[in-house]
């Protein structure tokens, strides 16, 4: 199987081949001040299996040994490594897939870090499009 992305801006392109080895919703604070965002959906593939087509990701050592990847002009948060606790690993985050359907968390990481009021997100009232 192969999946495409890219950044919100499009200066960055990958592609992923094969399966993942898990795809998991994470909550940790650096994940979540990374990305902007209460929660970031991952998926863990070989770090051999991903290949930048399109631009240079920016790379930064947000804490100890994670590695992560971002576009320059756009912000857009691409990959996570971490050769300390997963050598050979690269984290993707799903939401700049080309098509982020194509790969559903079946788990939730970090959730001693999950921000209180997410556990109950679900109840709260939907709004198809953004209000007038």
């Amino acid at each position: 199987m192969n999946y495409t992305g890219h950044c919100l801006c499009g200066a960055i392109q990958y592609q992923l081949s094969g399966k993942p080895i898990s795809v998991a919703l994470c909550h940790c604070q650096d994940c979540r001040r990374s990305a902007g965002a209460p929660v970031v959906s991952r998926a863990m593939f070989a770090e051999s299996s991903l290949v930048v087509l399109k631009g240079q990701p920016k790379t930064i050592n947000s804490s100890g040994a994670a590695m992560r990847s971002f576009c320059a002009d756009c912000g857009s948060g691409l990959f996570y490594r971490n050769a300390e606790h997963l050598p050979g690993i690269v984290d993707v985050q799903t939401a700049t897939l080309d098509d982020p359907e194509a790969l559903s968390p079946t788990v939730q990481i970090q959730v001693a870090e999950r921000l209180r009021w997410m556990q109950h997100v679900h109840t709260l009232p939907e709004i198809e499009r953004y209000p007038q």
